[in-house]
């Protein structure tokens, strides 16, 4: 909750005060203070996450996809092929991304 102050429009801070032991909304250009009392400063809320969609096509992105020659980057694997597909993710002027799985190891990467 933003407040603000009435005499000059800034925005409120809190403030504790170890004297009376009671926080308050304190102007940091002006003498304006209001003690909070009675109101609840904080308020917990627990978020639902969404399930977030795999963009590169989740479990069968590697199925029926095509073959080629090339060198696993992981140096204890000795695969010299690897599936491949191709994909747009920049704008249309640029090269296709190659994405890459080494049908040895597994391991995936991408060739710009």
């Amino acid at each position: 909750m933003l407040t603000f102050c009435p005499l000059c429009s800034n925005l409120l801070m809190i403030q504790s005060t170890t004297e009376d032991n009671v926080n308050k909304f304190q102007c940091s250009t002006c003498p304006y203070s209001f003690p909070i009392v009675g109101f609840q400063i904080f308020d917990r809320k627990t978020l639902n996450t969404k399930v977030v969609d795999d963009i590169l096509g989740g479990e069968g992105a590697w199925d029926n996809v095509d073959q080629t020659q090339a060198q696993c980057p992981v140096n204890s694997c000795s695969g010299n092929k690897a599936y491949y597909f191709q994909l747009q993710i920049r704008s249309a002027d640029e090269n296709s991304t190659t994405f890459l799985k080494c049908t040895t190891c597994s391991h995936r990467w991408r060739e710009d």
